[in-house]
């Protein structure tokens, strides 16, 4: 495999821009943290996900990129990542003596071969499904539906319709949630209402290019991966995710106005319109990522075959 040998300068100047891009999300969530407060909307990525902002702070190049200079031997002590001794130095085209790091493919391909094969197997089945854009973000009112008689969601966000009108418009609509994730928050007399029954044993088969949280779910399968993925295509998940979230929020029973989300009322013609042109093009970009996620594992998948 041919690397790419970045001098410290260039890779210094892309470490530092990826902070940049990080910190304009999580310096907000981190001061909200540290004063007891709580977004509804702006948190999610950092409380659902499993990746804190310190992980996400970290530059990662990804495979096939060797990084050189001083500043790169703190990388030595980073899991996955190994320096280069003479043969490898020669082999890159680089003097001996040069401090030069680079992702450590052998023992990342050997220790998560279950990861990397999941991840392939969600990223390309939905991929190769056709969209579905019929849901109109009920799965979050099917997560409050009688929610009198079960513990509160969100206990301090108000229902934009009230609790009976929330309940009619599930009652009203057909609810079809093809996502595992989303499907296991409904509330016990919501589960039977809906078209779908969607469990982790067939989420390979159930996800599709349409699905919001299949979409937003992007970010999860770039961060697992880390640090073979480059973090400039984890962040670019990241932000779409964010994007997703905003607007699946924006569509639910929750009245978020004076957190700065309008309301997409999706119990109107008008709103259920909106919802789907915004799903159409998150749907679009979405598919895009996939494929440069499904390029970007491609050699590593090939390392686990290869390794069978």
């Amino acid at each position: 495999m041919n690397e790419t040998v970045l001098p410290a300068d260039v890779w210094l100047r892309h470490e530092a821009a990826h902070q940049a891009r990080v910190r304009r999300y999580a310096d907000p969530y981190l001061a909200r943290r540290s004063a007891g407060k709580k977004h509804p909307v702006e948190d999610f990525l950092f409380t659902y996900y499993t990746q804190k902002p310190g992980q996400l702070l970290r530059w990662h190049p990804g495979n096939g990129v060797v990084l050189t200079g001083p500043e790169a031997k703190v990388r030595a002590g980073w899991k996955y990542y190994r320096m280069l001794d003479g043969g490898a130095l020669a082999a890159a085209g680089l003097p001996a003596g040069t401090a030069a790091v680079t992702f450590d493919r052998v023992p990342f391909v050997a220790e998560r071969t279950e990861a990397l094969q999941f991840a392939e197997v969600i990223l390309r089945g939905t991929a190769m499904r056709p969209a579905q854009f019929g849901c109109f973000g009920l799965h979050e009112w099917a997560m409050v539906y009688h929610q009198d008689k079960f513990e509160l969601r969100h206990e301090y966000l108000q229902l934009r319709l009230g609790a009976a009108g929330t309940d009619r418009v599930v009652e009203d609509n057909r609810i079809r949630c093809s996502h595992f994730d989303a499907f296991r928050f409904y509330t016990p007399d919501a589960i039977p209402l809906n078209e779908l029954t969607p469990s982790r044993d067939n989420q390979r088969a159930m996800e599709q290019p349409g699905c919001l949280h299949a979409n937003m779910d992007l970010y999860k399968w770039a961060y697992k991966l880390a640090p073979a993925l480059p973090s400039e295509l984890v962040m670019d998940c990241f932000e779409l995710s964010w994007r997703v979230r905003a607007m699946d929020m924006q569509a639910s029973p929750y009245d978020l106005a004076e957190w700065g989300y309008p309301a997409i009322p999706i119990e109107t013609a008008a709103g259920k319109a909106q919802y789907v042109e915004y799903q159409r093009t998150f749907s679009a970009e979405a598919q895009e990522l996939r494929g440069r996620l499904l390029d970007a594992l491609a050699p590593l998948i090939h390392g686990v075959r290869d390794s069978e």
